[in-house]
């Protein structure tokens, strides 16, 4: 009997299972009294938003926000439940004090993004469904007046700007039906004004990256206006240029990211040298891109091609080899000083993003004076006042003794032309002293070239 296994308590009792149909009718039987309370607080505090933002934080310890979430939202922005398609629901309450009534300036805009803004900080279960919320509203575009859009546009540009709202709601705007009425890019014009008025093009850059919107601006039209052109017309003439140069400067990373890789391909699979430096050079032609730029891109694309040790006495050696093998390629792209400073900058950034390649600055920059591919002004230049704050302290101090015998030898090298001009000078003057007692061997310049 001891070796039998005791057996293990269980629970006794009847179980309950809730069935959907009674949650169902719990929802509708309380459904009615909050919307009815919620209208009911919005026409006593009327266009008082100060008043609204305390009803609201004072509402939500008696009223349930986190299941009628849409419908409190739906009332403050529309003033009543919204059927699919945008319409109001009939046979529902509704106030007249909401988003959609009130006047459309920037100033009562932002007057209602701070109500929204209150009460998200308060409930912070809300922000979610606020998302939610604002997706759905701008796929229901279509069944609001412009004036209506307009407001709801600069709302959201605002909150967008405050950081309530995340850039990814705007893929409700590529909707095909929308993007065929022409309704979103219609749109985004107020959006993005209201949202750059707030912030600047690099903030909303920063939002758009983070989310992956920056790359489909371009899906606000349809397929046959989705170009450059056309784009930068549209938001340029709408008093959006710096949105037209984001979008330019988007098309320009793209084709280098296109190129980076192609030159990468070309590297690894042993294409000549002289190949690829003609298809560069093409490049620079035909995608009017500058030196500068290329030699970034093909800095990346050698840096790129291997796999590196991790202990940072043999990636050194591994980085030495690599440019020292790469440095045709280098060399071909870097004819004009500022290119070799770009090239400089380059490498210090990448040194630095690299921890293990941080001891390597000194030697990779001795490496490419010595193949000539940098010269010693711009090493100067680099070193004096055009490198950048990364590892500042750490590779200035790798290259001191270098840049000082760099300067050593320029100073030598001066007083070595100083002392030739000198001899010159004295030869010449001996010669046209010498003039006069040699006039047969004179020409009509009055030099004595046998002397010579």
């Amino acid at each position: 009997m001891s070796n039998q296994k005791q057996q293990k308590p269980t629970l006794t009792g009847q179980r309950f299972k809730t069935r959907k149909r009674v949650e169902c009718m719990k929802f509708f039987c309380f459904f009615p009294q909050f919307q009815e309370s919620v209208v009911q607080g919005l026409n006593q505090t009327g266009t008082d938003l100060e008043a609204v933002a305390k009803f609201l934080d004072f509402s939500g310890a008696k009223l349930d926000y986190r299941r009628y979430a849409e419908t409190l939202f739906d009332i403050l922005v529309a003033g009543g439940m919204l059927a699919p398609g945008g319409a109001l629901s009939d046979d529902m309450t509704r106030t007249n004090f909401c988003l959609f009534t009130a006047p459309e300036d920037v100033k009562t805009m932002k007057a209602y993004a701070q109500v929204f803004n209150k009460l998200i900080r308060r409930y912070k279960y809300l922000e979610k469904g606020f998302e939610e919320e604002i997706k759905k509203l701008l796929l229901f575009l279509n069944g609001f007046s412009e004036s209506e859009r307009n407001k709801l546009a600069m709302l959201t540009g605002i909150l967008l700007a405050n950081g309530n709202l995340s850039a990814s709601i705007l893929s409700s705007l590529f909707n095909d039906n929308l993007v065929k009425e022409g309704l979103s890019p219609a749109f985004a014009v107020k959006l993005f004004k209201s949202w750059i008025s707030e912030k600047d093009i690099n903030s909303v850059a920063a939002s758009l990256r983070k989310v992956g919107m920056d790359n489909r601006l371009m899906e606000l039209f349809p397929v046959n206006k989705r170009s450059y052109d056309h784009f930068s017309k549209y938001f340029t003439d709408a008093g959006l240029k710096e949105l037209s140069d984001f979008a330019r400067n988007q098309q320009s990373l793209g084709a280098r990211k296109e190129l980076q890789k192609e030159l990468q391909e070309q590297m690894s699979q042993g294409v000549s040298f002289k190949e690829i430096i003609a298809y560069g050079k093409e490049e620079i032609k035909k995608s009017s891109i500058s030196e500068q730029m290329m030699i970034g891109i093909v800095w990346t694309s050698v840096m790129s091609l291997v796999e590196w040790n991790k202990k940072e006495e043999l990636v050194t050696e591994q980085a030495i080899k690599q440019l020292k093998q790469h440095s045709p390629l280098l060399k071909a792209f870097t004819t004009q000083g500022l290119s070799e400073l770009t090239l400089l900058l380059r490498v210090q950034e990448y040194c630095y993003d690299n921890i293990h390649f941080m001891k390597a600055f000194q030697k990779i920059v001795l490496l490419l004076y010595k193949v000539e591919v940098v010269s010693e002004e711009a090493i100067l230049k680099w070193y004096t006042e055009a490198h950048l704050a990364k590892g500042k302290s750490v590779f200035l101090e790798q290259m001191k003794k270098f840049v000082e015998w760099l300067k050593n030898a320029e100073e030598d090298e001066a007083e070595q032309n100083s002392v030739f001009d000198s001899v010159i000078m004295f030869s010449l003057q001996v010669t046209i002293g010498s003039c006069t007692a040699s006039e047969g061997n004179m020409d009509n310049t009055g030099f004595v070239f046998t002397m010579w």
